[in-house]
Order: C-alpha cells, then sequence, then structure tokens
C-alpha cells in the first residue's frame, strides 16, 4: 500500500488546527514566552479587549496617507512574512512552533494577514484568527511610520466587508484605544462571542490586493 502523504496535521511541532479552533471558541488563545519555546501557554482574559466595528476610527493624518496611497496593501499575499514581522522584536511570545501553527491554520483558511508594501518591501502588516463571524487579531508591526494605522485602517474595512461581527484584539492597551478599542467583562465578551459563532463571514477580497 502506498503511504499516506504526510501533512502539517502529522507534525508534531505545530499546534492541530482543531485544537487552535476549539480554543478560540472559547475564548482561548497561545501564547509562548519566547521565540524558541516549544511549549504553549493558554491564557483567557477576564477583561478583554475589542474593538467595536461601529466605533473604529483613525487620525486625520492617517486618513491623508490613505488618500495619497503610497502604498500598496494586500490580503494574505504573505502570511509567513507578516509573522516574522511580528516576532522580529527584542522579546516575542511568537514562537516557531506558533508560527508553523498558524501557517496549517492559514492553509485551511482560518488565519489571515494584511500586508502593507512600499517600494515592493513589506513594511507593515497583521494577523490573527478567523471563526465563523469572529476575527481574532494577534500581532502586527511597522517598519515605517504610520503603516501599522494604515494596516489596521484596511483591516477594519476587509472585516466590515466581509460581515464579521467580533474584532477581538485580546488587550486593551492605549495604542489600540487610539482607533476606538474598549473593554469588556469575560461575561460580555462571551455573549459577543456566541452571538459571532452562530454567523458566517468571510475575510472579504481574500487573496487580493487593493
Amino acid at each position: 500500500m502506498p503511504e499516506k502523504p504526510h501533512s502539517r496535521e502529522d507534525d508534531p511541532r505545530i499546534i492541530p488546527p482543531e485544537v487552535l479552533l476549539q480554543a478560540y471558541a472559547q475564548g482561548i488563545f497561545p501564547m509562548a514566552d519566547s521565540r524558541d519555546d516549544p511549549e504553549i501557554n493558554w491564557y483567557s482574559a477576564r477583561r478583554r479587549g475589542i474593538i467595536p466595528l461601529g466605533e473604529f476610527h483613525v487620525s486625520r493624518k492617517v486618513r491623508r496617507l490613505i488618500r495619497k496611497k503610497q502604498y500598496r496593501c494586500s490580503i494574505n499575499e504573505d502570511f509567513r512574512g507578516v509573522m516574522e514581522g511580528c516576532a522580529d522584536r527584542e522579546t516575542t511570545w511568537i514562537s516557531d512552533r506558533i508560527i508553523t501553527s498558524f501557517e496549517a491554520l492559514h492553509e485551511l483558511g482560518h488565519a489571515h494577514s494584511v500586508e502593507i508594501w512600499q517600494e515592493d518591501k513589506l513594511v507593515a502588516g497583521l494577523y490573527g484568527a478567523s471563526l465563523r463571524a469572529a476575527f481574532f487579531a494577534e500581532s502586527m508591526f511597522q517598519r515605517a511610520p504610520e503603516m501599522g494605522k494604515v494596516a489596521l485602517f484596511h483591516c477594519h474595512q476587509v472585516l466590515v466587508d466581509g460581515g464579521y461581527r467580533l474584532w477581538d484584539v485580546q488587550f486593551h492597551t492605549r495604542h489600540l484605544a487610539r482607533f476606538g478599542c474598549r473593554e469588556v467583562t469575560a461575561k460580555e465578551y462571551r455573549r459577543l462571542l456566541t452571538k459571532a459563532l452562530e454567523l458566517n463571514a468571510r475575510f472579504a477580497g481574500s487573496e487580493g490586493t487593493f
């Protein structure tokens, strides 16, 4: 009999996609202690950061940058590159195992990235997991001023166009508060998550450029 083809799901270095999706469905997300840490820690915040899709906003400065369009935005064009960009810092919770695991999730259509390019160089981006009408933003990075904010703007467009109902950013921070992020209790988050999981959405414009 021919050998069964090897797949990422058989790879012991990855968290099985079904395990990741079950965790997100319960409001739990993975983190590691460092880039080379093989172990995974699971977290669930008592108070959760979310960006209500109807309350998202950016500054006039960012809107001027968007109007000038001196960049290119793409969706799912360089998922690995975005994850590497997010992990490229002095301390990171994005380990090699998390990168490999999210690549497998991405291949199944449950993880997405937004990329910002200037002169064919990846200068900013963000990625996250997707389940039904919930998007769980994981991390973002920028290598050019304000371009991370531009990536957030385009992510918001994609979520609205695709019919998403929940934009989970895990934790409320001063930086995210500038875009409309607010904190909700675990009970309120569970209510919002349950409603989002009852609906379908699509990462609109997937595998496209705009």
